[in-house]
């Protein structure tokens, strides 16, 4: 530990990020001294809801239920009425490895969403079955598990990187219904066999009715070469056979909706499930403080969507505030260290959600890296993952010339609970930052 760092003063808001915030420093001190029920009914009443809750919270540490009674839709939330809106903004930069690009707005995405939630209802799916997603950092990603949120499915996203060993450990507890995979996905230059890894995973698993396969590479790539059963079938086919668009069923604040695996460190990784509509009013209030996105924002949080920190920071949060995110397909640093450096210009981010692992990775680079690129633009960079040196705090903070916001939580707890509230609160660079509103009590 940088013991000069500790002694450093607090960092205070950049002028961009504090004229940009609706509060002053003095509200959000007393936001954060509130009692937790207050703060967060304010916050789940910024969201939409089919019907009120009938009490803030109910019982207590060990057994207890937020917003009992109830009823409302992740979808809803996180689409729909972005979409209603603003139906021409962009939700959607997506950026694969090779080269390939797409643009969704919010229109494009809610009504994919919501003819994909149809077709899984036509294929039986119901509210509470299991569908697991094996998916990269693709639109289909956010297809599969926004619709699996409009109908009330239970989804369980499965990083793309394991192996058919780790895949077959997480189908066998999920016992999923349907499970929806890409044929490929590309790393380093190298096709990654994702349908060839679900077939040697799924093997005497039971409970699997249908695969549902998005054929991500198709046939561009041949070096890939895919087997196809009687019980699989192509995303894009079931998408040209659905004309309906399902309608979101309203669900109980703490129905389930997902289920996420710990990392696996503390030997077999543990099944959490979190609730749909706690998830995301937890989320939508830890994007509000850590971020401070505004309209006008175009975003990136370089995780994998097999992380917990991709559906906190994009999938959920970032789109129950409306965000214009990036999305990119690959390693990051591939195919030259410049890469994120060129995602960033290309498509004028000026906020970063990373980890400081991958700033290290860009540190590593060295300066010809950002050769031609400007980072004027950049506001903030935010951290989650594990320990942020002071090395490349520094360095961060020198390169990107923008306000360094680090975070921490956990798989467990379904958010960061420590961050600075963005453009309010200083931190101070040797630690995460302060805690959130209604998270724990000052010390």
């Amino acid at each position: 530990m940088d013991l000069e760092l500790i002694k450093q003063p607090l960092i205070p808001p950049t002028t961009v990020l504090a004229q940009n915030h609706h509060l002053t420093t003095e509200q959000a001190e007393a936001m954060r001294a509130i009692p937790s029920t207050e703060y967060w009914e304010a916050m789940a009443n910024e969201l939409e809801w089919g019907r009120q809750w009938d009490s803030v919270l109910e019982g207590g540490l060990g057994d207890f239920k937020y917003f009992p009674g109830a009823l409302g839709n992740v979808s809803v939330n996180c689409l729909d009425r972005h979409a209603r809106k603003d139906p021409l903004k962009v939700a959607l930069y997506y950026e694969r490895e090779d080269g390939l690009t797409e643009t969704w707005t919010y229109e494009q995405l809610t009504t994919e969403t919501a003819r994909f939630a149809a077709a899984l209802q036509d294929l039986g799916i119901q509210k509470g079955d299991r569908v697991a997603v094996l998916l990269p950092n693709t639109p289909a990603a956010f297809i599969a598990i926004q619709a699996c949120y409009r109908i009330g499915a239970i989804y369980s996203v499965i990083f793309a990187g394991f192996s058919a060993s780790a895949v077959r450990d997480r189908l066998l507890d999920a016992q999923p219904k349907v499970v929806v995979v890409a044929d490929g996905s590309l790393r380093r230059g190298k096709i990654v066999p994702l349908k060839e890894t679900l077939d040697e995973a799924r093997q005497g698993i039971g409970s699997i009715e249908k695969v549902i396969v998005a054929k991500q590479l198709g046939d561009h790539y041949p070096g890939l070469h895919v087997t196809y059963h009687a019980d699989e079938v192509h995303m894009a086919d079931l998408m040209e056979q659905t004309t309906r668009l399902a309608e979101p069923v309203m669900l109980e604040a703490n129905d389930p909706g997902f289920i996420i695996y710990t990392s696996g460190t503390t030997s077999k990784p543990k099944g959490l499930v979190h609730s749909g509509l706690g998830f995301l009013v937890g989320t939508y209030a830890n994007v509000k403080w850590s971020l401070n996105l505004q309209p006008q924002d175009v975003y990136w949080c370089t995780a994998d969507v097999g992380w917990l920190t991709f559906p906190i920071f994009a999938l959920v949060g970032g789109l129950a505030n409306g965000a214009t995110l990036v999305i990119y397909e690959g390693s990051i640093d591939a195919p030259t260290p410049s890469r994120p450096y060129q995602i960033i210009g290309k498509y004028h981010v000026n906020k970063v959600f990373t980890a400081p692992t991958a700033l290290r990775m860009m540190r590593r680079a060295g300066p010809e890296a950002l050769a031609g690129v400007d980072l004027g633009h950049v506001d903030l960079v935010a951290l989650v993952g594990e320990p942020l040196d002071p090395e490349t705090w520094h360095w961060a903070t020198e390169t990107f010339d923008s306000f360094v916001n680090n975070t921490y939580g956990q798989t467990e707890t379904g958010t960061a609970w420590a961050s600075a509230m963005v453009g309010l609160t200083p931190p101070n660079p040797a630690r995460a930052a302060n805690r959130c509103p209604a998270t724990a009590p000052k010390s």
